[in-house]
């Protein structure tokens, strides 16, 4: 890291517009960035309420000079390039200059204290209420930045925030993209207090341990992918490592794939879907994978400086990257070790009690048998019919359940089952808890992101367990309307206790299942949509076997 100076007006107009802090959120991505760009090995964050009331963030990498520190809350003024033709080739997180004189101006305090290491005493700087002091103060070879009162001066703004605990989800959120996407750094999250998870810098495994839980790292597998990418007739270095859990280890939501461009941790959906696509048919349809990828590849290949909030960077050639860790996430997972494990998720008995005393639509089909673990084969007068037995049975669960939305059958989890949840997740639980108990979750705080499940909804059988409860979590937490949300969980909940590909059913259990099918009230498509039962009639067969109508008996 080189002095700080200011920019001059001509590298000021070559790039884009300053920080912009909406949330605390923000405030926590300026300073943590800032943080590793300093080479911090400790990253420590803490938070107080919403976030409007304290944040600080604390790091042991290069701190700043004495005579230097003053300028580092000036605007334009930064250590990390020089002028206009240091901005393709910048490889830092940010270099604007703009990050703590963006916050000083949202905050009603800031206080920076900051040791380079050369002097036994550091240098404190306080911007308060537009009002600067400097002193010296006791401070160990690194940086801490103090934000307390955000928004103070800014009514409308502070008022526009959600509930403390959604913006809680939303720091977690953004600590644990850059933890994951810098696995050797240490991070602690701490909240009121409170330990909320801690990473110990020491790879992708530990810090998902960290983040989740020893299911998630334990079944899991680690990758280090280079590959030469050509771009405008140039060949350049990529590198594409991570972690990726086991195809066995779902979610409902893409938000627990996480990934990383040279350090920044990002909401990039063109990567997040490379490394969905990269599993291919292993993932189960409407789940997506757990996992942390990482690209790391020459400044000249991305522009970090076109998202205000850094949540997004601009490739060069997108499709290329996109095809690399594609490519890198299909290598890695054709050696892991894939088994899967568990029994069969499902109750038939319970699952396939009649809905209601209505006929059913298929009450006069025939069952011809199963077809490769996945469709029953059905007479329907001059039809034969083709079953998604998968589907079937998840329209079945899905209505059951939304008939008893409201007054939902729990039953206990004996011995109740500990879950750890992202620390986003566990916001979200202390906040959404009336949504869980409606829908027939009970859970008890068990410490940190920590819970217990106690009892689960009766519908399910015995397959009410963790990964349905972080299903029905993650659904509350991405939904907006009420009625919306429910009605997601509900279809995601539908979706565990159903026939899994491959499940082998007798000639009783799949009458039972097309029957419940027909007495459905939607019984031709399942709740995400897709086609139950398809038709082939009498005459596609006779186009196809090439016979004429006069001879359809013979």
């Amino acid at each position: 890291m080189t002095e700080i100076r200011k920019l001059d007006r001509e590298t000021r107009a070559s790039i884009a517009a300053g920080e912009v802090i909406r949330r605390p959120e923000n405030v926590v991505t300026e300073l943590v960035e800032n943080a590793i760009d300093a080479g911090a090995d400790r990253i420590e964050v803490a938070v107080d309420g919403d976030g409007t009331d304290r944040v600080s963030v604390t790091d042991d990498g290069r701190g700043i000079p004495a005579e230097a520190a003053p300028l580092a809350l000036e605007r334009h003024a930064t250590s990390k390039i020089r002028d206009a033709e240091d901005l393709p080739r910048a490889e830092t997180l940010g270099f604007r200059g703009e990050a703590l004189p963006s916050v000083a101006t949202a905050a009603g305090r800031l206080e920076l204290t900051t040791n380079a290491g050369d002097d036994p005493e550091g240098v404190r700087v306080v911007a308060d209420d537009g009002d600067r002091t400097v002193e010296t103060a006791g401070h160990p070879p690194g940086t801490t930045v103090e934000v307390t009162d955000l928004f103070a001066d800014r009514p409308a703004r502070k008022k526009a925030l959600a509930s403390a605990a959604t913006e809680f989800g939303r720091v977690s959120d953004a600590v644990t993209r850059y933890a994951l996407a810098n696995p050797d750094v240490r991070f602690r999250l701490a909240h009121d207090g409170r330990e909320t998870f801690a990473t110990p810098g020491t790879g992708y495994t530990d810090a998902v341990l960290g983040i989740y839980d020893r299911t998630v790292a334990a079944r899991s597998t680690t990758f280090d992918h280079e590959a030469t990418l050509t771009v405008d007739g140039a060949e350049r270095p990529v590198r594409i490592d991570g972690l990726l859990a086991y195809p066995s280890v779902t979610r409902t939501r893409p938000s627990h794939v996480y990934t990383g461009v040279n350090g920044r941790g990002l909401v990039e959906e063109t990567l997040r879907a490379a490394v969905v696509d990269g599993y291919g048919t292993l993932l189960p349809d409407g789940r997506y994978p757990v996992a942390a990828v990482s690209v790391s590849l020459p400044p000249a290949l991305v522009d970090q400086n076109v998202h205000p909030a850094k949540r997004d960077v601009e490739f060069r050639d997108p499709a290329v990257v996109a095809d690399a860790v594609e490519s890198a996430v299909r290598d890695a997972l054709a050696t892991g070790d894939l088994r899967r494990s568990g029994d069969l998720a499902m109750d038939l008995e319970a699952a396939l009690a009649p809905l209601s005393d209505d006929e059913s639509a298929f009450a006069d089909v025939d069952v011809l048998g199963q077809f490769r673990g996945l469709y029953l084969l059905c007479a329907a007068g001059d039809d034969l019919l083709v079953v998604d037995q998968h589907a079937a049975h998840e329209r079945v669960n899905y209505e059951r359940l939304r008939a008893a939305v409201g007054d939902v059958e729990s039953r206990p989890v004996d011995p109740p089952e500990t879950v750890t949840l992202s620390p986003a997740g566990a916001a979200a639980v202390e906040e959404r808890a009336g949504a869980l108990a409606d829908l027939g979750f009970e859970v008890e705080p068990f410490g940190g992101a920590t819970v217990r499940l106690t009892a689960a909804p009766a519908p399910l059988g015995r397959v009410a367990d963790a990964d349905a409860f972080r299903d029905a979590v993650d659904t509350l937490r991405e939904g907006d309307d009420p009625e919306d949300v429910r009605d997601d969980l509900l279809k995601d909940l539908a979706c565990h206790p159903s026939l899994k590909a491959g499940d082998e059913l007798t000639d009783e259990e799949a009458t039972q299942l097309v029957e419940r099918l027909g007495a459905c009230e939607q019984p031709y498509a399942c709740p995400h949509g897709r086609p139950t039962v398809l038709s082939i009639d009498e005459e596609t067969l006779v186009r196809g076997f090439e016979r004429s109508h006069a001879r359809l008996g013979e």
